[in-house]
């Protein structure tokens, strides 16, 4: 009964993972926030048939010069997975290079706070440095279209957000 519940739990977290990561691409990783739009010159108006909304300026990377790339290049996701048999939470990363110019970007930092986990993680492929410095990948490039993932388990999820790129 406790693994069929796990599967379960696994499988919906899986669901809700996939929905996450379909929503960004079909948003095209869009936040909006109240404060900033009101603060900012940069707004543009958008109408659809029945209201008229408020987007953000967002400024688009230069792909003019070639194999150029940009932070917003590489996709960090994570969701809850089963915990370990002692109860410990787990959470699984996927780092996923989502350049639209075919470009393999190395050296990946990622802030990370004091990152640690109650499972191993192979250093090669995720690895605290530093207070809130982690290196992906042993620092070696992520191949465009490229997806590294990995599972850690602690008692709260870790905020973990791109840094530094090497294009």
């Amino acid at each position: 009964m406790a693994s069929k519940r796990c599967l379960l739990l696994w499988c919906f977290g899986f669901v809700v993972a996939t929905f996450t990561v379909g929503a960004l691409f079909f948003t095209g990783f869009h936040r909006e926030t109240s404060l900033s739009l009101i603060s900012d010159q940069n707004v543009t108006v958008s109408s659809s048939a029945n209201r008229k909304l408020l987007e953000e300026h967002v400024d688009q990377p230069s792909r003019i010069w070639g194999d150029r790339c940009s932070k917003a290049d590489i996709v960090v996701n994570q969701g809850p997975t089963s915990p370990l048999p002692n109860g410990i939470p787990t959470y699984t990363v996927e780092i996923m290079n989502v350049c639209s110019n075919g470009c393999d970007i190395s050296g990946i930092h990622l802030s990370c706070g004091w990152f640690s986990s109650a499972r191993l993680i192979n250093p090669r492929v995720f690895k605290r440095l530093r207070y809130n410095d982690c290196i992906v990948n042993d620092g070696k490039a992520l191949v465009n279209g490229g997806t590294l993932s990995f599972q850690y388990a602690n008692t709260y999820r870790y905020p973990l957000a791109v840094a530094t790129i090497i294009c």
